[in-house]
């Protein structure tokens, strides 16, 4: 597996993925709608002098949700926290958060689909009459406490909102949905990051590497990092179409941005499995592979690719997939047999 541009992050790169993440609302490339209508409420709850209605973010990994929630903080002039859905462990952890916040805080909980249900239901009191159910002392003698909370904004976010259960999401007062960006948009984002990095790119270079970073941001700038390797140590510093062309295919990216793995989840469906439809589980396990990295990492840009269908009885490989693979389509394949 390519393992630069896998999900797992080098602490080099993470550290220099937050440098490259932007402060300010007219600083954040991309998303329009989603961007306008947060500007608008958040100068509305600003003029108001109020915390911001409850926000609830949906998409896949690295489109900004978690960008998006430090820059809401930042133009409301709140404090912010941030924690995620797995290391709320007991109830005592989220009220050791909720106890320690200010007015109009911003409190940000990442993949808010794996709260616990006893967490969840502490949310929901918190969430909606800003108040903190606490058991104080066991057994008989066991009584409930309601300690007041500031009105604080939660913002969760998740990748897979069918998994968040209806009375949290109705408890969320602004809903917005994250699409995948445009290969201009993340041109646009790659000729930012290289300025703030001090890289001179070229306009058919950052064009061509936004074409191949699966419509995502983070993929997009760390694209932009390795291009800027081959450029330092193969060319003059400068990336030009002609390295970034060297570049994507030593990092065995094709022209549709997908990766190794990419293609071998494809070629496995095929050769092992005729095609398809095969279960998701059954997948994972012939390419050595989780099934939450399967579905929430690779399986959404080869859908939207048209490379991939879910179906009722499982996976299915398209037609256009064996095309890009240079393989013949089960269709092809029984009219050469017939004929």
């Amino acid at each position: 597996m390519n393992e630069i541009l896998h999900a797992s992050i080098p602490m080099e790169d993470d550290n220099q993925e937050i440098n490259l993440r932007p402060q300010l609302l007219n600083e954040f490339l991309g998303q329009r709608s989603v961007k306008e209508n947060l500007s608008v409420f958040i100068e509305a709850a600003r003029n108001r002098k109020e915390s911001l209605d409850h926000l609830f973010l949906i998409g896949p990994p690295g489109l900004g949700k978690t960008t998006l929630a430090q820059i809401t903080a930042h133009e409301l002039q709140a404090d912010f926290k941030v924690t995620s859905a797995p290391a709320l462990d007991k109830p005592k952890d989220l009220a050791g958060i909720l106890s320690t916040i200010t007015e109009r805080t911003v409190f940000f909980i990442d993949e808010i689909h794996r709260l616990k249900p006893a967490i969840e239901e502490m949310l929901y009191i918190a969430m909606e009459d800003y108040e903190l159910d606490w058991v104080i002392g066991q057994g008989a003698a066991a009584r409930t406490v309601r300690i007041p909370l500031p009105k604080f904004t939660l913002v969760g976010a998740t990748t897979k909102a069918g998994m968040v259960s209806s009375p949290l999401i109705s408890r969320f007062g602004i809903v917005q949905r994250f699409n995948f960006y445009s290969p201009e948009e993340l041109s646009a984002i790659i000729h930012r990051s290289a300025s703030i990095m001090n890289i001179q790119v070229d306009d058919d270079a950052a064009l061509l590497m936004a074409e191949c970073s699966r419509g995502t941001p983070r993929v997009a700038n760390r694209v932009l990092r390795r291009v800027r390797d081959f450029a330092q140590v193969l060319g003059s510093g400068r990336i030009t179409k002609t390295i970034t062309e060297t570049g994507l295919n030593r990092l065995e990216i094709d022209n549709l941005g997908l990766e190794k793995y990419d293609r071998e989840i494809l070629l496995s469906i095929i050769d092992n499995f005729a095609g398809g439809p095969v279960g998701a589980e059954t997948l994972a396990i012939s390419i050595g592979e989780s099934i939450d990295t399967l579905e929430d990492y690779y399986e959404p840009y080869l859908i939207q690719c048209g490379l991939l269908q879910r179906t009722p009885r499982g996976r299915v490989v398209t037609d256009k997939a064996y095309e890009h693979l240079g393989r013949q389509s089960k269709l092809k394949q029984t009219e050469r047999l017939l004929f």
